[in-house]
């Protein structure tokens, strides 16, 4: 939402500068974007007079310019067509920054073809204050030498952009915006009543709403005889600051009212409407028409239409049509100002992809006691710079009916904020904002037509302090429980921090992507559990709760993949969602990659299967994940590649599954090429064993040589490596370090149904040498244990 200054003080006598006002701003909860001060930006730039302009000895098109400057009398070459003796210009002051050309001026005196220059005569566009580029600008009337440049091209009028927060539609009129200052007490606030303008005729238009649910209020009046030529100067410059284009008088007011009381208003042509107007269901393919923007829209029966007997004239509360609306030519007005759902408002513009300054206010929310007085501050407008006779209003439906009283003790605004305000003050906060108090024992507050965001005292007392001043809130440390240190975050909030790093060590970057993906991309990792489906999507495409993190780290790679990053790879941590249970959302930690192989000249392998579960187990060893514990299966979800995938298992606990996602998936997603994955369920996890010691224990390292021994082992092909590795490293927990598989053998020698496996078994002392015997006796130990787990000593 844009404002300028003077705008604003058509409803606020303030004397406050630019940076003082959008403190208070700030203060009151508008947040501030960007604030376009043309007296600061242009403060480099002074009127000069040109007192002589000579050709230049060694160019045909430069001038020589003597120009009085404040600085004093300087000379300037200068290239425009128009200089001349006399004539009033802009000056601009070695070292200056010429913001429409982007450079600034050297600091010290530049020889042009032998001509010393110091500084420059700037044109408009050269200052981004006008289009004007054929010379330089040429000042009406007597100014001052040093008169500063904004003042000399009117660019004295600051504009103010903030954003608006979705439950202050009022914020999106300057009138609400003032209200709001004032009670901060940044000024005056002027709410100045708007007369009505007697009808000199009955309205000859019967205005009707079949569908009172959409639009409950829907009011109109004709003006003939209107002479639709060009808005007053005011009018277009406050339009222009804003972002606008001026059009003309009806267009231009319409637009006015808009901004200046968050009330939108249409303006049809009247000889090209019926007698009767009526805002109804639509009505598909009959109701087709084509829109203001240029393009052709066909209504569905969920939205609302204004129409006449013979055709659709527009979408409520959305955009009018360009059959019906008014031209240079217009004579005869009807204006139209109504009061739509919002709920339905919005609808309407997702489903047609229209982004009106009507539907952005409409589908937040309108004040719905504003239809007549928008109605006759844009009547008064026509008639005051357009001429015309104004018809009575004729008005179909009422307004919906203000939010019920809030009985609001105000003790409570000390209980919940810390403020000690005095009930005055309370009552004055509220009343400035527009509330109506009754004092009594618990007060009873009435809400204004254009806050139906309040729906409790809490409310309330969010405005107060608002107002009264965040910076205002007593800052009281928490205290600490005697006897006890709480721990500064979760087990699982170490898990995530844990993984998080231990993934991106492995070459992952992360990435942080919607919870929300449409049904469709569910439906391929198990579908949205119940209760999931949102009510209120952001988005069509984001309209259920996303049951995997995979969804968008997939789609993530290929968008990256398709704009040439050769090898990408992207983690992510956060939740995921089963149900709409207290329990059903769960915490994961998800990877994606390529299947690619490396280009290089030794003929690197591609990535695989192995190489995504070593970086699962990655993760999983950071979370403190009993690793050593976990069984491999193959019995994944039907989202992975059968043969090419696996689930890590604690019992019947499912821990993370890893592996390539299946290609019907990938098809699905629009994704080409084979895709590895990972997803670790972090909440699967089972929660660490309490220490005695708060410490950790001492680092023990031995200084003795580990001792390394080969087992091959015939095993049946139904019992996994991993199942045989425990059985072996179980043996002796305290003398073996560490087991890994180097070969796996089937074929001649190995009996059918059996296959080979070759371990590494390292065995590490602690205090002594280990003698042969305690070696044997280790290795003994290692083939019993591995004979209980099915297998047999092959070698």
């Amino acid at each position: 939402m844009k404002f300028t200054l003077s705008w604003l003080k058509r409803h606020l006598d303030t004397d406050l500068s630019i940076p003082a006002l959008t403190d208070a701003m700030t203060m009151a909860g508008l947040e501030i974007e960007h604030v376009d001060d043309p007296a600061a930006r242009l403060s480099p730039f002074t009127t000069a007079r040109v007192i002589a302009a000579e050709p230049h000895p060694d160019a045909d098109k430069l001038r020589v310019c003597t120009v009085e400057t404040k600085d004093g009398v300087k000379q300037i070459v200068c290239g425009a067509p128009n200089a001349r003796a006399g004539m009033t210009a802009i000056y601009a002051p070695l070292g200056a920054y010429i913001p429409g050309l982007d450079f600034s001026l050297d600091a010290k005196p530049r020889k042009i073809r032998g001509v010393e220059s110091h500084g420059m005569l700037c044109s408009t566009k050269e200052l981004e204050a006008g289009e004007d580029h054929d010379g330089i600008a040429d000042l009406e009337g007597d100014w001052p030498v040093g008169t500063p440049a904004a003042q000399a091209l009117g660019l004295n009028d600051p504009v103010i952009d903030f954003e608006v927060t979705p439950n202050r539609p009022d914020w999106l009129g300057v009138h609400g915006i003032a209200r709001d200052l004032a009670a901060a007490g940044a000024g005056v606030f002027r709410d100045e009543a708007i007369a009505p303008v007697a009808g000199l005729y009955p309205c000859p238009v019967r205005i009707e709403t079949e569908w009172p649910e959409a639009c409950p209020v829907f009011a109109g009046r004709v003006i003939k005889g209107v002479k639709n030529g060009a808005s007053p100067d005011w009018l277009q410059r406050w339009l222009k600051s804003v972002g606008l284009r001026p059009i003309n008088l009806l267009a231009d007011v319409t637009n006015f009212v808009s901004y200046d009381r968050a009330r939108p208003l249409h303006a049809y042509d009247l000889a090209k409407i019926g007698k009767v107007i009526r805002a109804r269901r639509g009505a598909g393919e009959g109701d087709t028409f084509e829109a203001l923007d240029g393009r052709e829209y066909q209504p569905a029966s969920h939205h609302c239409v204004i129409a006449d007997d013979e055709r659709c004239l527009g979408l409520g509360g959305v955009m009018g049509g360009e059959y019906s609306g008014c031209t240079d030519a217009t004579t005869d007005v009807f204006l139209e100002s109504a009061w739509f759902d919002p709920a339905i408002t919005r609808v309407t513009g997702r489903e047609t992809g229209i982004d009106s300054d009507a539907k952005y206010r409409f589908e937040r929310g309108v004040d719905p006691e504003s239809v007549m007085d928008g109605l006759e501050l844009a009547t008064a407008l026509i008639i005051e710079y357009g001429g015309g006779e104004p018809s009575e209003v004729t008005v179909a439906g009422e307004a919906p009916a203000r939010l019920p009283d809030i009985a609001f003790d105000p003790a409570r605004v000390k209980k919940l904020l810390g403020l000690d305000l005095p009930s005055d003050r309370i009552e004055a906060i509220l009343t400035a904002l527009g509330f109506a108090v009754t004092r009594g024992d618990v007060w009873t507050v009435a809400l204004p037509s254009w806050r139906r965001d309040c729906h409790e005292g809490a409310d309330l007392i969010e405005e107060i302090a608002r107002i009264e001043g965040y910076d205002q809130l007593p800052a009281t440390r928490l205290a600490r429980p005697d006897g006890r240190l709480e721990a500064p975050a979760t087990v699982l909030q170490n898990r995530v921090r844990a993984s998080r790093r231990a993934v991106a060590q492995r070459g992952y970057q992360e990435a942080v992507t919607w919870s929300f993906c449409h049904h469709s991309e569910a439906a391929l990792f198990g579908g949205a559990g119940p209760g999931l489906t949102l009510a209120n999507p952001i988005s069509s495409k984001l309209d259920v709760m996303r049951p995997s993190a995979l969804v968008h780290l997939i789609t993530a790679l290929e968008a990256n993949a398709r704009r040439g990053l050769t090898d990408p790879r992207f983690f992510e941590a956060g939740p995921v969602y089963l149900n709409d249970q207290p329990d059903g959302q769960r915490t994961v930690v998800a990877a994606a990659r390529r299947v690619i192989a490396a280009r290089d000249w030794r003929g690197a392998g591609a990535p695989d299967v192995f190489d995504i579960k070593a970086d699962a187990l990655a993760a999983l060893a950071a979370a403190d994940a009993p690793v050593d514990n976990l069984q491999v299966s193959t019995d994944t979800h039907d989202w992975w590649h059968p043969g090419r995938s696996g689930a890590l298992r604690l019992g019947r606990n499912l821990i993370a599954e890893f592996g390539e996602l299946h290609p019907r998936v990938l098809k699905a997603l629009d994704v080409e090429g084979r895709v590895l994955a990972f997803e670790i369920t972090l909440d699967a996890i089972p929660a660490p064993r309490k220490k005695a010691l708060k410490a950790r224990p001492a680092l023990a390292l031995s200084d003795l040589m580990p001792v390394r021994r080969d087992f091959a082992f015939l095993v049946p092909e139904t019992l996994s490596a991993g199942e045989l590795m425990r059985a072996v490293r179980g043996a002796d927990k305290a003398l073996i370090a560490d087991v890994a598989l180097f070969d796996r053998y089937q074929g001649a020698g190995v009996p059918e149904g059996h296959v080979s496996l070759a371990l590494e078994v390292t065995l590490q002392p602690a205090d002594k040498t280990l003698t042969e015997a305690e070696i044997e006796a280790a290795s003994k130990a290692i083939i019993t244990a591995a004979e209980k787990a099915g297998a047999r000593l092959r070698a």
